[in-house]
């Protein structure tokens, strides 16, 4: 049901949150906690928009942050479009 996905996606949403590094840097977790940051996309959104408006560093330094963003993009509609199946009642 909607309210059983609104419960789940709280219990993704704050982690993702917490290990982006934007409430706490990244490298003042523990070793085993930034490299499971490596499997968050968040961080690799964060470190963009820190960077563009922050420092306003372009796409020739953050080209690698958006590779794996993208590579996250692709995957997920990948997965979701295999997964879909269109059923006519």
């Amino acid at each position: 049901t909607q309210q059983q996905a609104v419960m789940s996606s709280f219990f993704f949403a704050t982690p993702t949150f917490m290990l982006s590094g934007f409430s706490f840097p990244i490298r003042n977790m523990p070793i085993a906690v930034q490299y499971l940051t490596y499997l968050n996309p968040l961080r690799y959104f964060v470190e963009i928009v820190r960077g563009v408006f922050l420092k306003g560093i372009g796409w020739s330094v953050l080209w690698p942050q958006m590779t794996v963003l993208a590579f996250y993009g692709v995957t997920i509609l990948l997965l979701a479009a295999s997964r879909f199946e269109k059923k006519l009642d």
